[in-house]
């Protein structure tokens, strides 16, 4: 559909926050064409949350004649909400999507479409794109914290000064430099490559997992694929992990990376290893890195996702001094939503124009990440 070319309005269902945010920059993007903003409560039917936090897809009348056709679920709309429960604000928004027979795409604010609403929607026909790419920077960054600070010790050295006591690190206890280390990381997308370079300026040895390595025609790596990073498939994972001081997951969920790491993989790992996950959750069998944890298989981990969200108040994890723990927060930062819009503004761009979108998810696809997406000159 192309919106240049039609009367009638491109009605774009936002959260309040979000039409306030970009309200200027969508009558830059759409220029001439003809659109309203329109907000969940403009569609009867978005009511408070159910008990089961899923959506039914009730239908409803509009109590204006609005018909949004295309939506932005944005970080605002998701809140405090996870894929197993799911606030009321997030679910007064989610109704309004399921009952809007017209809308044609969605796009989410995340990189992973795990989340019980995409697959409803692609399974309606809605398109779906992601902000792959978006919160590369941040999710890098904070893995890096946590390796940082697990591999300087300072977990140890927190607990110390809470107790008011003078704790060198002495003897065994020195830390090892991280010069030299080896750093394992399993998906090298926008993530994982940041996180390649950070690593490798600190002179630590990088491989790195894909799916596949790129190659030319000749079957040669292409000069652009062409790293100082080793590259193996997932095939190969088990023959690096004994080499591995620090296994970094950065990977999208898939049926290929779900419970990827179990106890015989962690027992695979070099004695002393670190694992960090900023990717998702369900790519560790977290009762085993529980049980590596605590025998000392693995020395220490950064988590910041989980299998259920959000974490149990009883889990092992909360006060394993070994380990550390953020809630789904590693690609926090001021600079979401500018960076978002860059992606958002180009698709609706492009979707007013009738043309393709960046980062459009298959509707196969639709349990974990989008499609690899293209490159953006902003990003």
């Amino acid at each position: 559909m192309n919106i240049m070319e039609t009367k009638r309005p491109l009605d774009i269902l936002l959260s309040r926050y979000a039409a306030q945010h970009f309200g200027d920059a969508i009558a830059k993007t759409l220029h001439a064409a003809p659109y309203r903003i329109v907000t969940p409560d403009d569609i009867v039917g978005a009511g408070p949350a159910r008990a089961d936090g899923a959506p039914d897809g009730a239908k409803a009348t509009p109590v204006a004649p609005v018909a949004p056709i295309a939506a932005l679920i944005s970080r605002d709309v998701t809140g405090r909400s996870t894929k197993a429960v799911v606030t009321a604000d997030t679910q007064h928004f989610y109704d309004a999507l399921l009952a809007s027979p017209g809308l044609r795409w969605v796009h989410a604010h995340s990189a992973g479409l795990d989340r019980p609403i995409y697959p409803e929607l692609l399974r309606r026909g809605v398109r779906v794109t992601t902000s792959a790419g978006a919160n590369a920077r941040p999710v890098a960054h904070s893995a890096l914290a946590g390796l940082l600070s697990l591999a300087r010790r300072l977990p140890r050295l927190q607990a110390a000064q809470r107790e008011h006591a003078w704790k060198p690190l002495l003897d065994d206890d020195t830390p090892r430099d991280l010069a030299g280390q080896n750093a394992l990381i399993v998906g090298y997308g926008a993530i994982g490559q940041r996180l390649a370079k950070l690593l490798d300026a600190l002179e630590m040895n990088v491989s790195v997992v894909r799916r596949e390595l790129p190659a030319s025609s000749s079957g040669r790596l292409t000069e652009n694929e062409a790293t100082a990073y080793r590259s193996i498939v997932f095939a190969e994972i088990d023959s690096a992990l004994p080499e591995t001081d620090w296994l970094i997951l950065a990977c999208p969920l898939s049926p290929l990376t779900a419970r990827l790491i179990d106890a015989r993989r962690l027992q695979l790992l070099r004695p002393g290893a670190h694992l960090i996950n900023v990717a998702r959750g369900e790519v560790v069998v977290e009762a085993d890195l529980i049980a590596a944890l605590r025998a000392g298989t693995v020395a220490g981990a950064y988590l910041d996702v989980f299998e259920h969200e959000p974490l149990d108040a009883a889990s092992p994890l909360w006060d394993l001094p070994n380990v550390l723990v953020t809630p789904h927060t590693a690609g926090h930062a001021d600079s979401h939503y500018a960076a978002v819009g860059r992606i958002w503004l180009d698709n609706l761009a492009r979707f007013s124009r009738g043309e393709p979108l960046i980062n459009e998810a298959q509707a196969h696809s639709h349990g974990s990440h989008s499609r690899e997406p293209q490159q953006l000159a902003t990003r």
